[in-house]
This record gives structure tokens, sequence and C-alpha cells, in this order.
């Protein structure tokens, strides 16, 4: 046996399964989940009971339904301020224990990146006693500036309640893209910042004309993986601290797909959500990666 045949053997056991199991996990599902959204289906009974009824469910959620332009309203607000608070805060973060030579870095890195490996379950819990409008750390904290007790109700008031969830969503993504800026901070040769420093640059400008420059492709892949892990993800810290409410002011796409499937069970209705969602994911994505195209530097 040839050497170009064993390696084509090697690849192909490794390729094929994973393959198979992306199949599984993530294509079959996308079909039958747009399968299932031409169908009415409560989903508790079989699949012989589905009755077809064609694009009656779009029609609904996108002619007639109240609460799912919110719900796109808030993912959206979630995504922009996700991505300007996680990048501006890991990029800060990564560039002092880099090129600032912050005291203590190692400790910092470690620090930051404790709320990565916590359980989102734990840091929703967590926040939730944060916010709490009688025991919890907020209003206690802004009390001691105020004459009377702070009693906001943090969670339970519509007016508050979409900008609260942003706090906690920003603290659990920062140390991960924190690192990931780290790594290619450190890759940039010092000789290049010495070089700018002798020309008369600022801190300032070496940032803007070689930190960022020389980057800009692991930020781009941050602020890509930011929008696309909200859009599909913030289900899960908006169904831990308040359910959509309240009154649907923090509802978004998945926690509704959640609430109409297994709530309401209406699954044909959840699955066009679910179709929705993924549609307005990839219209995202693609126009985000169009806008940030731009050239890349490479380090000789």
């Amino acid at each position: 046996m040839s050497w170009k045949t064993k390696r084509k053997i090697f690849i192909f056991i490794f390729i094929v399964p994973t393959f198979l199991f992306f199949c599984l996990f993530t294509i079959y599902p996308i079909f039958d989940g747009l399968y299932i959204s031409f169908f009415d289906w409560s989903g508790s009974s079989s699949r012989a009971n589905m009755e077809f009824i064609g694009l009656d469910n779009f029609k609904e959620l996108l002619l007639h339904d109240n609460i799912i332009g919110w719900a796109i309203l808030n993912d959206y607000f979630l995504v922009v301020g996700k991505a300007i608070g996680i990048m501006l805060l890991a990029t800060f973060f990564a560039v002092a224990v880099t090129r600032l030579r912050m005291i203590w870095s190692g400790f910092f890195r470690s620090i930051f990146f404790i709320p990565n490996v916590i359980s989102v379950v734990v840091i929703g819990v967590l926040w939730n006693y944060i916010y709490n409008p009688t025991i919890g750390f907020l209003n206690s904290f802004l009390s001691l500036f105020t004459k009377e007790p702070v009693t906001t109700p943090w969670l339970g008031d519509a007016a508050y309640a979409i900008w609260s969830l942003l706090p906690p969503s920003i603290w659990a993504g920062i140390g991960f893209y924190m690192i990931l800026l780290i790594a290619a901070i450190l890759n940039i040769p010092d000789s290049i910042y010495e070089a700018a420093g002798l020309d008369g640059a600022s801190q300032w400008q070496q940032f803007i004309h070689i930190t960022m420059s020389l980057t800009w492709e692991q930020i781009k892949v941050s602020v890509l993986h930011i929008v696309m892990t909200t859009l599909n993800g913030s289900f899960i810290i908006v169904w831990i601290m308040t359910e959509g409410g309240p009154d649907n002011a923090t509802q978004v796409m998945g926690s509704y797909l959640y609430q109409m499937g297994f709530r309401q069970f209406h699954m044909g209705y959840a699955a066009a959500i679910g179709v929705l969602i993924l549609v307005l994911s990839l219209i995202t994505i693609l126009s985000l990666q169009r806008l940030m195209r731009k050239e890349t530097y490479e380090i000789s």
C-alpha cells in the first residue's frame, strides 16, 4: 500500500465519523425543523397526527404575531450590546496585560477567565441574587449613596429588565475573547513597536495602527462568534433570569420558541420561529463578514 493511499485512508477515518455526527445532530434537525414548520402539530402526539397547513405558521408569525417583533429587537439589542461591551473590555484587558505590563497579569487572566468555566445556569442564579430588590447587592450598594433605601426591581420592571441582562452576558464572555486577543498580541514582534516608538508614534497610535491592524482577523472572528452565539443562545440566560418577562419585555426568539413549543404545545409554530432564527442568523453573519472585510496583514 502506497503512502498516498495510507494518507487517504487516515483522512477518511477521521473525517467520515465527524461528518456523520454533524449530519445527525446539525443538518438533520435543521431540515426536520423546516419540515415540521409546515404543519399544525402539538409535539405531544405522534407525527401521524400532524396537519399540513403550508405557510400558515409563517404568515401568522410575520404578519399577526405582536410578540415576535419585540423578540427580534431584544435579540439584536443583546447582540449589539454584547459585541460592543465584550470587545471593548476584552481588548482593554488584553492590551493591559501585554503591552501595558499590568502587575500580576497572570492572576488577572485567571480572574477574568473564571466566568467561562462557570455554568450559565449558575451565572443566571448569581445575578438574580445581585438584582434582588430587597437583599440584592446592587440595591444595597446604591443605597449607600441615597437617603432612602433603593428597592428597584431590576428584573421585574419592563424599563430596566432588558438592560439588566447585559451585564451578566458581557461579564460571562470577556475572559474567552481576552485570551484570544492576548495570544494574537503576543504574536506581534516587539521590534515593530520599538520601530514605531523611535518614529515618534504614541501608545494610542501604536494601538490603532499596529495592534488593531495585526489582530484584525481575531477581532473579526470574535465579533462574528459573539453575534452567532447570542442569536442562537441568548435563550439560556433570558429563561433563567426572567423567562421572557415582565410582560414579554425580555422575550427573545429562543425563549419565545421554547414557550410556544414546550409550554403552549404549538410545535409547528415553534419550528417556524426556529427557521426564522436560522434565516436571520445567516443574513446577519453574511452581512457582518462583508462589512468587516479588510486587508489582512501578515507578520514576516
